[in-house]
């Protein structure tokens, strides 16, 4: 159940994301001054955590959604469903453990 919550969640939050991308990068035709402007408050070491939540939310969304294909598609899915679960917990994890240190370093660097 967790899995089908977080898989929503994470949806969403990549929904709102790439409405806010596709707003904020339309300012360049608009003003650009504006589009900096926001671009610089991006820079701040918030919105780096931010993006550090918005990898986390990606990785795991993509990593679930093939669970969910694993699990509709192959015939023995349903029967394992409790492993791949784990096995994208896993994947997931490693894939923070390379991005998250580098990100964090950067959060750290922007804030001295």
């Amino acid at each position: 159940m967790w899995s089908w919550v977080l898989h929503r969640i994470t949806g969403v939050a990549i929904f709102f994301f790439l409405l806010v991308h596709v707003l904020d990068t339309s300012l360049v035709r608009i003003t650009p001054e504006g589009y900096n402007a926001v671009i610089n408050t991006y820079k701040t070491p918030i919105l780096g955590l931010g993006e550090l939540a918005l990898v986390a939310a990606i990785g795991f969304h993509a990593l679930n959604g093939i669970r969910i294909i694993l699990i509709d598609f192959w015939s023995v899915g349903t029967r394992h469903q409790k492993l791949l679960f784990w096995i994208v917990i896993a994947l997931w994890i490693v894939l923070l453990a390379g991005f998250a240190p580098r990100q964090i370093i950067n959060i750290i660097a922007e804030m001295s």
